[in-house]
């Protein structure tokens, strides 16, 4: 088998590996590959194809890993972060009320079209249906709003 084809085939299987794990560290074995294929296809040893693999390997570490690392962990326009999860997800996040909250009382509201019950706790005024408040909390299913 040619060594480029056995560059190639180790490069897509460090991109699946990479797709499925988001390990960086793959992403940048597979460019080296990529970078040991070309080297292949333009007459290098093995010797030279090794090289050129890990020397392509370490540059896209050094320049391409830190903004991969930024773009996979980049906060949502709203200010939340991607990597929350459930319950935390909704903190920060604005949400429509669809049955009023009247003081010390329970309402509704939603997101996202999901409906959860909510409070207004330390509001001087009832919040009509059809407001915008914001999450700031929550206990166990009841989120806290403002």
């Amino acid at each position: 088998m040619e060594p480029w084809i056995i560059w190639l085939i180790a490069a897509v299987l460090l991109l699946i590996i990479e797709v499925l794990s988001t390990m960086v560290w793959t992403l940048c074995l597979a460019i080296g590959c990529l970078a040991a294929m070309v080297a292949s296809l333009l007459g290098a040893d093995v010797a030279w194809q090794l090289v050129t693999m890990a020397v392509a390997a370490i540059l896209s570490f050094i320049f391409i890993a830190p903004r991969f690392r930024r773009w996979l962990h980049k906060p949502h326009a709203d200010g939340n972060r991607e990597d929350r999860t459930g319950m935390d997800a909704l903190l920060g996040r604005k949400a429509t009320v669809t049955h009023e909250i009247r003081r010390g009382e329970l309402g509704r509201v939603r997101i996202d079209g999901d409906s959860w019950q909510a409070r207004a706790p330390g509001t001087d005024r009832d919040i009509e249906r059809g407001e915008q408040v914001s999450v700031t909390g929550y206990d166990s299913i009841i989120l806290t709003v403002k």
